[in-house]
Parts: structure tokens; C-alpha cells; sequence
């Protein structure tokens, strides 16, 4: 299962070795997030059968308006020309949905004027973008084993995502016994900022595998 489809995704896939796709898991409509959208084109082609991609109640209207030329028939492109072939589901937060093969809960969290999508899968939690935990979300993530949570730099508040110091704050108000930081900015040099991070809290980094149970 693929979380998010940012604008590089075929080259993170080539580097990654993940050659099958079973799902989709869209968090947001935010481009850096979504615009790679199309290389799903090469597994809708390769296994004729569309790529199953699930995506909020609240937003799946906005993407079958900006990618119509995947979605609106009237607008499909030439004969001879390709466009990924997707089968589109919704979810709703809070209620478990089965998304190739793994048990989710999403979850909403604030990410300025949009709302952005998380979940709860076993042992692990997910934040790709939000700027705080609300309640319904935090009292599915307590005591949580693993957490991945979005954190761009230290100090100076930002308005739509956590800084470290609020990434830190929200792992330890969920319990989680050890959290990865991700969506960080160039301005954090990883061998500093793991030194510099309480125990059980460390950056995440291109490659990372983490168990689920």
C-alpha cells in the first residue's frame, strides 16, 4: 500500500525495488503529496486492472476535477495515448477500512485550511501532515507502538505542520514507545538532529523499515 503519490514517485519506487502496488492511500489534495499521480499508469497497464485508490469523502470530488483526463470518460485522452485506470474509494474517519490486505482506522488532523488524512494501522501510527492531534484521533493513537509523525524544523512555529519540538509533545502525549520524524526540511542535518532528540525519537530517512503487528 502506497501512501500519497508525490511528484517523484516513480523514481522513489525504482529506488525503493517495489515493483507491485496493491492500494493507494491519499492523505491530501496538496500537490507535493498528490501530482505523481499518473505514474500509477505503468501497473493499471502492466496487470490490466485498475489500481484501487482510496481517498476522503471531502476530496474526492476535487480529484476527479483536477485529474479529469483519468477520471471523466469525456475527457479521456486519444486513442493511443494511455492514462492510469483507477478505481476510486472513499473512506470515512474513524470507521476501519481494508485497504490491500491491512486494517485502517484514518484519521482527520488540522493542516491549515484543509484537513489531512492519517490512520491507525495494528501497532503503528501515521501523521504525514497536521499541525495537532485532535481529541477522536488521540484517543485512537494512545499507547501506540510506532509512530510517524511530520516535523519540519526546530523552533518558529509553523501554521499548517509541527515543528520538533511539537512532534516531540504529541508522541509523548500519545505514548508512543518510539516515533520517526518525517517531512523534514533541508535545514536539519540528520546526525545532528538524532543526537539532539530525546530517547525513542529519531528521524526517519529514505529506506527505513518498520514493522507492523
Amino acid at each position: 500500500m502506497l501512501v500519497d503519490t508525490p511528484p517523484e514517485l516513480r523514481l522513489q519506487l525504482l529506488g525503493a525495488g517495489i515493483s507491485e502496488v496493491g492500494a493507494v492511500f491519499l492523505t491530501h489534495m496538496h500537490a507535493d503529496h498528490l501530482h505523481g499521480i499518473d505514474d500509477l499508469r505503468i501497473f493499471s497497464l502492466r496487470d490490466r486492472t485498475p489500481v484501487r485508490v482510496y481517498i476522503a469523502d471531502e476530496f474526492a470530488g476535487a480529484l476527479r476535477a483536477r485529474f479529469d483526463y483519468i477520471f471523466d470518460e469525456d475527457v479521456r485522452q486519444d486513442p493511443g495515448s494511455s492514462a492510469p485506470e483507477i478505481d476510486l474509494r472513499t473512506f470515512t474517519t474513524g470507521e476501519e477500512v481494508e485497504i490491500a490486505g491491512f486494517k485502517l482506522t484514518p484519521l482527520v488532523f488540522p493542516h491549515g485550511r484543509m484537513n489531512s488524512y492519517g490512520f491507525r494501522c495494528g501497532s503503528l501510527g501515521v501523521i504525514v501532515d497536521g499541525k495537532s492531534i485532535p481529541d477522536a484521533a488521540h484517543a485512537i493513537l494512545k499507547g501506540i507502538d510506532t509512530l510517524v509523525i511530520n516535523a519540519l524544523w526546530w523552533g518558529n512555529p509553523h501554521p499548517t505542520h509541527f515543528n520538533v519540538e511539537e512532534a516531540i509533545a504529541a508522541a509523548q502525549s500519545v505514548g508512543a514507545r518510539r516515533t520517526y520524524l518525517t517531512h523534514l526540511t533541508h535545514r536539519l542535518d540528520y546526525a545532528e538532529l538524532k543526537a539532539d532528540l530525546p530517547e525513542g525519537i529519531e528521524p526517519a530517512y529514505d529506506g527505513l523499515v518498520v514493522g507492523i503487528e
